[in-house]
C-alpha cells in the first residue's frame, strides 16, 4: 500500500460537541475509556498497510498534535513512512481552510511532490473499523477515476448525509448532499444509500479536479456539496459498499459520526452492551492509542469500610475506586472515586475525581474536574442547567473549570 497516500481531514471545530471541543478539535475528543476519535481512522490506515499519512489540522489543534506526537510517532521516515500533521500554511492565499476540498487544494504541493498514484481522503472524526486495502483493490479493478465509500441507513437518517443512487455496475448516477427528501434504495423504501465521506482518487485526476474547482466562483469547495455531484457527469465514479469485500477486519459494519453530545454519549454507552456493535477486541485489528505509564486499576475498601464496587463498566489504567460504586460507566485513566461516591451511566475523562459521598448519573465529566464531596449531579435538571451544559436528552456535561455553587 506504499502506492497510496492518505489525507485525513481533522480540522473541524465540532461545535455541536461543545463544551467537549472547547479546548480541542473534534478528532481529539476522548472515546471509549482509552482512545481519541482519530485513533480509529489512523488504526485503519495502519492495519490496511498505508504508511504515508497527512493529517490536516486547523481548529484548536494543540491537543491533537500532541496526541499524534506521543501516540503515533511509530513510522520510519527513512523508509518513506510518516504520519505528519499539516496546519494551514496559506500557500494559495490569505484564507484558512474553507471547505474539505479547499483544505486539500491549499496543500496541493504535497500531492504534486508525492509519487503515489492513488490518494485516499478520510475524515478524522468518525468511529469505525475498515480495511482500506479492499477499497483500493475495488478501485483498481473497476478502473474508475473516483470511488466513494457508502453504506445504507434508515430513510429517516439519510437527510444528514450525501445520498446517492447507483446503476447495476455500482456507478453513481445521482448524488445529493443532505437532501430534504432522500431517495430510497430500489426495492426498500425504508433505506437509503449514503456517502461515508471516504473518497479514493487516482492522484492525477484529483489534482486536475481540485484545480478546476478552485477556479469556480459557484463552488463552496466541498467534496460532498460540489465536487462529487459534478464528477458523476464528467468522470467514472464508483460506489464501494462498506464491508462488501472480505478483509482482515471482522465485518461488524459499524460506522458512527459522533457529532452531537447525545450521539457521542450513546456510542460510548453501546460499548457496555453484552455484544457491542463495534468489535474493539479483535486481536489482529486493535485500535491503537497513546497510553501513559500508569499503575493498574484498583478497586478497594474505603476508609469507612465501604466496599468498592464496579459493575458493567470500562475502567482504564490508574483508576482507583476506593469504597465508591460504579455502574454502567466508562472511566478513563487515573480517575478516582472516593468513599461512598456513586457513579451511574457516566463517562469520566482522565483524572476526574468524584469526592466522598458525591453522586453523579447520566454525566460526561471533563478531565481534571473535581466533583466536591456530597455533591449531586444529574438528579435536578433545573439546577444542572444553571451550572452546566445539558444535552437534548438530558446528559449533563461538566466542563473543565466548573464551579459547584
Amino acid at each position: 500500500m506504499y502506492h497510496t497516500l492518505a489525507i485525513i481531514l481533522a480540522g473541524g471545530s465540532g461545535l455541536r460537541l461543545s463544551p467537549l471541543t472547547e479546548h480541542r478539535a473534534k478528532p481529539a475528543v476522548p472515546f471509549g475509556g482509552k482512545y481519541r476519535i482519530i485513533d480509529f481512522t489512523l488504526s485503519n490506515c495502519l492495519h490496511s498497510g498505508i504508511r504515508q499519512v497527512f493529517v490536516l489540522t486547523q481548529y484548536k489543534s494543540q491537543s491533537l498534535q500532541r496526541h499524534l506526537r506521543d501516540g503515533w510517532s511509530l513510522f520510519n521516515p527513512e523508509m518513506g513512512e510518516y504520519i505528519t500533521p499539516v496546519p494551514p500554511q496559506m500557500r494559495t492565499g490569505q484564507s484558512w481552510y474553507s471547505g474539505t476540498a479547499d483544505a486539500i487544494y491549499q496543500n496541493l504541493y504535497l500531492l504534486e511532490r508525492n509519487d503515489a498514484p492513488f490518494t485516499l481522503i478520510l475524515a478524522g472524526d468518525h468511529i469505525y473499523r475498515m480495511d482500506y486495502a479492499q477499497m483500493l483493490r475495488y478501485h483498481r479493478n473497476s478502473k474508475c477515476d473516483v470511488t466513494v465509500a457508502c453504506m445504507d441507513v434508515g430513510i429517516e437518517e439519510a437527510s444528514s448525509f450525501g445520498v446517492m443512487s447507483v446503476d447495476a455496475q455500482s456507478r453513481i448516477r445521482r448524488f445529493e448532499e443532505k437532501p430534504d427528501n432522500p431517495e430510497a434504495m430500489p426495492g426498500d423504501e425504508s433505506r437509503a444509500l449514503v456517502s461515508m465521506g471516504i473518497y479514493l482518487f487516482s492522484t492525477d485526476a484529483l489534482v486536475d479536479i481540485l484545480k478546476n474547482d478552485h477556479e469556480r466562483d459557484d463552488s463552496s469547495h466541498d467534496f460532498g456539496k460540489d465536487i462529487i455531484p459534478r464528477l458523476i457527469h464528467s468522470h467514472d465514479v464508483a460506489a464501494y459498499r462498506f464491508g462488501m469485500m472480505e478483509g482482515r477486519v471482522s465485518q461488524d459494519k459499524y460506522w458512527r459520526d459522533v457529532g452531537t453530545l447525545d450521539s457521542y454519549y450513546l456510542s460510548n454507552m453501546a460499548l457496555l452492551q453484552p455484544v457491542p456493535p463495534i468489535d474493539l477486541y479483535q486481536e489482529n485489528w486493535p485500535i491503537r492509542a497513546y497510553s501513559a505509564q500508569s499503575p493498574p486499576a484498583k478497586i478497594a475498601h474505603g476508609e469507612s469500610g465501604n466496599e468498592g464496587v464496579c459493575s458493567n463498566s470500562i475502567i482504564a489504567n490508574g483508576v482507583i475506586i476506593s469504597g465508591g460504586s460504579v455502574y454502567d460507566s466508562i472511566l478513563f485513566p487515573r480517575v478516582r472515586i472516593d468513599d461512598g461516591a456513586s457513579v451511574r451511566r457516566s463517562i469520566l475523562f482522565e483524572r476526574a475525581h468524584i469526592g466522598k459521598g458525591a453522586r453523579i448519573q447520566n454525566c460526561i465529566v471533563e478531565k481534571n474536574v473535581h466533583v466536591p464531596d456530597h455533591e449531586d449531579v444529574g438528579f435536578d435538571m433545573i439546577k444542572d442547567r444553571q451550572r452546566f451544559t445539558v444535552s437534548q436528552d438530558g446528559i449533563v456535561v461538566i466542563p473543565q473549570g466548573s464551579q459547584f455553587d
